[in-house]
């Protein structure tokens, strides 16, 4: 009886890993270079359920990948992606900063990481610019072939979140945003009433927190409850993946996929 029992919770176990989605923070970024095809491969061989990237418009209307909007960082070049052409880009080594085996990886463009999508995961694209680049994420995404249900997009930025749902009513929209902690009082700002009404007002289709903040089971619930999914970011230790996953989240972004999937069983 007592090794039923046990059956029956380890099944249940499983079951409730299996339905949270693993995402891959910039690709599997613990292990290659952040936001590269390389890094994205890796994403989806270490069985992440998706991968996320950051999207920036450069000066010739190509849609570039990269966290920040200056190339110095991950390039040891300084330039802004607004005010560089894809050829310029393309220029600068994405990967030996890494590691010297990674050298040669660029900076990829949209087109190539969605053509590398597998049939049965997803691409969480984080739009870093404002709407300026929707029309020309509009074409990109046409032209892909990819399916709704293959696409996320996410943003800081409520007015691109509003914008991309309009344009984009099929593909999940996510409202991404961090907290802040009054040291006096202990109370958190942004409160979970005020990110859940705004996401709602824009007809949005969940949320995508900072780990670091007020998150418990009551958060979650209550974000349900309003009809949105719950993910979070971007978690790479176990203690508090597991809290996460007990919470109830729908998502749990992170830099080590099949790491944090060993670690989640």
């Amino acid at each position: 009886m007592k090794v039923h029992a046990l059956l029956l919770l380890l099944l249940a176990c499983a079951a409730q890993t299996s339905a949270v989605d693993i995402i891959a923070h910039r690709g599997a970024s613990h292990d290659a270079p952040e936001n590269t095809l390389a890094a994205f491969k890796l994403g989806w061989t270490q069985r992440a359920d998706a991968c996320e990237l950051d999207i920036w418009l450069s000066k010739d209307g190509k849609l570039i990948i990269s966290h920040d909007a200056d190339t110095k960082r991950i390039t040891g070049v300084a330039k802004k992606i607004p005010e560089s052409t894809l050829a310029e880009l393309r220029e600068l080594d994405a990967g030996a900063w890494k590691d010297p085996k990674w050298k040669g990886e660029k900076l990829p463009t949209l087109e190539e990481v969605l053509a590398l999508i597998p049939e049965d995961k997803r691409l969480v694209i984080e739009i870093k610019c404002g709407v300026e680049c929707l029309p020309e994420l509009e074409r990109v995404l046409k032209a892909s072939g990819k399916p709704a249900a293959q696409l996320v997009i996410i943003s800081f930025s409520h007015p691109v979140c509003a914008a991309a749902k309009k344009l984009f009513p099929q593909i999940p929209v996510l409202f991404l945003a961090s907290f802040k902690q009054d040291k006096a009082s202990g109370k958190w700002s942004p409160a979970p009433e005020s990110l859940i009404a705004k996401a709602k007002a824009a007809g949005l289709d969940g949320l995508n927190l900072a780990f670091k903040g007020p998150l418990d089971a009551a958060f979650v619930q209550q974000t349900h409850a309003a009809g949105l999914k719950f993910y979070v970011w971007t978690v790479d230790d176990a203690v508090v993946a597991k809290r996460m996953l007990a919470a109830g989240v729908d998502g749990i972004t992170t830099n080590r996929p099949e790491w944090l999937r060993a670690q989640l069983r």
